[in-house]
C-alpha cells in the first residue's frame, strides 16, 4: 500500500477521546440490559422517545465535557500532512460529534454517525466511507478500542488496529485485531509501513 492509496477511520469515544460515557448509567436510567440503540430500536415510541432522550442527555454533557486522548490531535495533524482521507465512525449521534468537534478542532473528510445509516459491528459504515473517500477497503485503517470496531472492520476487508490502555487487562478478543497499539502515536509508525491486513478465513471481499 502507498500513502497516496490509503485511508483512516477513526472511532471517537475511547480512541480520539478518553473513555467519558458511562454506558452502565445509561442503562440504569433506561431501564435495560442489552445493548442500548439495538434495544432502543426495538421500544414502542412514547418509551423509545423517553430513552433516546436519556441517551442524548448523556452524550452532550460527556461531548461537553470531553478530553482527547494524549496524542489525538498530534496525529490527526500528522496524517492531514500526509495528505490521507480521514474519516469519523461512530454510533454516537451527529449532534455529540458536532460538539466534539466544536470543542476540540478536529477536521475529517467523512463523518459517519447512527443517523448516517448502518452502524457498527455492520461492515456497511466501512464500505460507504470507502466508496465516498475512494479508497478500497484493503487500503484503510479502521482504528478503534472496542470489539464492535474490530469486527466493523474485520467484516468489511480493512486493516484493523485496536488502541488498548496499556494498564487494562487484555481483552479475550483482541488477537482478533490486525494490529494492537497503547498509544495513537504508534499508528504513524505503522501506517508508513504499508503492513498489509492479515486476512482471515470468512474476512469479506472488498465489494466498492
Amino acid at each position: 500500500m502507498t500513502a497516496e492509496r490509503q485511508a483512516v477511520i477513526f472511532d471517537m469515544d475511547g480512541t480520539l477521546l478518553r473513555p467519558m460515557l458511562d454506558f452502565d448509567a445509561i442503562k440504569r436510567e433506561i431501564g435495560i440490559d442489552g445493548l442500548i440503540l439495538e434495544t432502543i430500536q426495538t421500544m414502542p415510541a412514547a418509551e423509545r422517545a423517553r430513552a433516546e432522550a436519556v441517551l442524548h442527555r448523556h452524550e452532550a454533557e460527556a461531548a461537553a465535557r470531553s478530553e482527547l486522548q494524549p496524542g489525538a490531535a498530534e496525529v490527526v495533524a500528522a496524517l492531514r500532512r500526509r495528505g490521507l482521507p480521514l474519516a469519523l465512525m461512530t454510533r454516537n449521534s451527529r449532534r455529540s460529534v458536532e460538539v466534539f468537534q466544536q470543542r476540540h478542532g478536529l477536521s475529517f473528510d467523512l463523518v459517519w454517525t447512527r443517523e448516517s445509516g448502518a452502524m457498527k459491528p455492520s461492515p456497511e459504515p466501512v464500505w460507504a466511507i470507502c466508496r465516498a473517500l475512494g479508497v478500497p477497503p484493503a487500503a484503510t485503517w479502521t482504528v478503534g478500542d472496542f470489539h464492535f470496531d474490530i469486527l466493523c472492520g474485520a467484516a468489511a476487508g480493512a486493516v484493523t488496529v485496536l488502541l488498548l490502555d496499556r494498564d487494562a487487562e487484555r481483552p479475550a478478543w483482541a488477537d482478533e485485531a490486525d494490529h494492537v497499539i497503547h498509544h495513537l502515536g504508534e499508528l504513524l509508525e505503522l501506517i508508513p509501513s504499508g503492513t498489509p491486513p492479515r486476512h482471515r478465513p470468512g474476512k469479506a471481499s472488498d465489494p466498492c
